[in-house]
């Protein structure tokens, strides 16, 4: 959250583009190193009973999924002339002659931003190509965070967070309170 905050605070004052980006599928796209093997879904017929299928490539909620797939992001960006924050591991940045580009990453959510716009259409499209982005254009939500940007600046909020953790609680429909309890109660235990 520091870096996103900090990001969110240079691209405010630099006024940097700020784009979000979110990759199709990422599980798929990581590469297993170990051998892994599962039971056969239900309802594939084309393997006997009892028998387990070794898997190729990462699947959703494998404990290696998103090592794999972090390893192949990582590495695209490292070829394609980012270097990777040593401070943050998951924020790679492209800089040069006047040019800043930043891609700060979780897991198939990025946020890019910078002042080069062309270098912001070129990772786009280069990503794209090699793992199917999807373009969710200007930056709003991220990690729980509403982002809104005006002429004066960034505003940042939770509200949609704090109706969703409100609405799974059951909570939605209650009289809001100053405080959840009683000033000066004084708990007899």
């Amino acid at each position: 959250m520091t870096t996103i905050r900090l990001l969110l605070s240079l691209a405010s004052i630099y006024n940097w583009e700020l784009k979000q980006l979110d990759i199709n599928n990422v599980f798929l796209h990581g590469h297993l190193k170990e051998d892994v093997y599962m039971l056969a879904p239900p309802g594939l017929t084309s393997i006997p009973p009892g028998k387990l299928c070794k898997l190729k490539k990462a699947l959703y909620c494998l404990k290696q999924a998103n090592r794999e797939w972090f390893v192949k992001l990582s590495s695209f960006l490292l070829f394609m002339g980012y270097t990777q924050s040593m401070n943050d591991h998951f924020l790679f940045i492209n800089s040069s002659k006047g040019s800043f580009t930043t891609l700060l990453v979780y897991v198939d959510d990025i946020i890019l931003a910078g002042n080069d716009k062309e270098e912001i259409a070129r990772i786009k499209q280069t990503l794209n190509q090699t793992f199917r982005i999807k373009d969710l254009g200007n930056l709003r939500y991220f990690l729980g965070l509403e982002v809104a940007r005006s002429k004066t600046g960034i505003m940042v909020n939770q509200r949609k967070y704090a109706l969703q953790l409100l609405r799974d609680a059951g909570l939605l429909a209650c009289k809001p309170a100053p405080t959840p309890i009683e000033l000066g109660l004084k708990s007899t235990l």
